[in-house]
């Protein structure tokens, strides 16, 4: 079950996600937990994407469909829209959503600067 540690919580048809997106980061990375000034736990995510006309927003849908193995279609933006925090909603089962978002946070504090993405090798190799 996730803890208050956690940034997302159970929600009636999955989960729901707190996160900071950086766009234009250079790459798709989810890089691990953090904390706002007001103590809130938030998911670091990092796009590679424009803020500019919802570039951004789904990039970071399709980051997190992928990581966490869901169809686009089950992952949206709940609020927030325009800003770099945001709540995302997932659906599916919120015990296998917990479970892959925990092991997703962890291989993140792990491995900091790895890419999340799967077709990394397209990276340019100095």
């Amino acid at each position: 079950m996730p803890t208050q540690q956690n940034p997302w919580r159970f929600a009636d048809h999955g989960v729901s996600v707190a996160v900071r997106v950086t766009p234009r980061g250079g790459r798709d990375a989810i890089e691990g937990r953090d904390r706002l000034a007001d103590g809130r736990a938030v998911l670091k995510v990092r796009v590679r994407a424009v803020a500019e006309g919802g570039a951004a927003n789904a990039a970071v849908i399709a980051l997190l469909a992928r990581a966490l193995k869901v169809p686009r279609g089950a992952v949206r933006v709940a609020s927030g829209i325009t800003s770099r925090q945001k709540q995302i909603a997932v659906e599916g089962d919120p015990h296998q959503l917990d479970a892959a978002l925990t092991r997703l946070t962890a291989e993140a504090s792990d491995h900091p600067q790895e890419d999340s993405r799967e077709d990394s090798h397209d990276r340019p190799h100095h």
